[in-house]
């Protein structure tokens, strides 16, 4: 399923990336890591996501959460058959003020119910993009609901550790590669004023990367305040 004809290039992870001619969904990688798969002028590239939010607004997420728990499960007695709604992205601090639970419930339902067994639907809702697989038919319903935020914990100055983690997961990378922490934070964690956390994160460019990765990956960091570039690999 190609995830730009449902828009997601106009996701909060996409909208500041070059633009690709498809984009594919290939599940998690590792813990909370998010894979893709992107295509242009036929050149493939491999997307590493984490969504994150700092440790102090983990309540909000909570709170959205819970919302969407609450959509899902209406929806659910609706319909018939086995599905999965996995929710790749959304902007939480704006759906906890905005989410209208009847929409959302009703968008699952009208998908779900045209959905065949083993097709897959990339469902959009506000800022909300969450791909919808049904699995099986049966005579009544479930949907089970998948979402990975990882809750960063540290303090600031050591959003290297996180970011190296997902740069361990390109060490034997065959194909041009782009790595992407993506912050759901209100108070983005990222602070280019901030030296002790510039001098940690330029130590792990530095050290990780050039050493370990055949193909070196192009590694961003996404938050409120705009997109920026740690490291520049081989252009896609």
């Amino acid at each position: 399923m190609n995830l730009i004809e449902g828009q997601i290039q106009n996701s909060n992870i996409f909208t500041r990336l070059p633009r690709f001619d498809k984009i594919f969904y290939d599940g998690y990688l590792e813990g909370k890591v998010r894979k893709y798969r992107a295509l242009r002028e036929e050149l493939a590239c491999h997307i590493l996501v984490l969504n994150v939010i700092r440790k102090d607004e983990d309540v909000i997420w909570g709170a959205f959460e819970d919302l969407i728990k609450r959509s899902v499960e209406n929806a659910a007695v609706a319909v018939s058959g086995v599905y999965v709604f996995d929710v790749l992205t959304k902007d939480i601090h704006k759906e906890v003020k905005t989410y209208k639970h009847a929409e959302i419930t009703a968008l699952l339902i009208n998908h779900a119910r045209k959905c065949a067994p083993g097709e897959k639907r990339l469902i959009k809702y506000s800022s909300i993009y969450g791909i919808l697989h049904k699995l099986n038919a049966v005579d009544w319903g479930k949907i089970t609901l998948k979402t990975a935020v990882e809750i960063f914990k540290d303090k600031d100055i050591f959003l290297d550790l996180m970011l190296k983690k997902i740069i361990k997961n390109f060490e034997f990378a065959s194909e041009p590669g782009l790595l992407m922490i993506n912050d759901l934070s209100q108070a983005p964690i990222y602070n280019a004023e901030d030296e002790m956390q510039q001098k940690r994160l330029s130590a792990l460019m530095a050290k990780q990367i050039p050493t370990s990765i055949e193909f070196p990956p192009e590694v961003y960091i996404q938050d409120k305040n705009g997109i920026r570039e740690l490291y520049s690999g081989l252009q896609v």
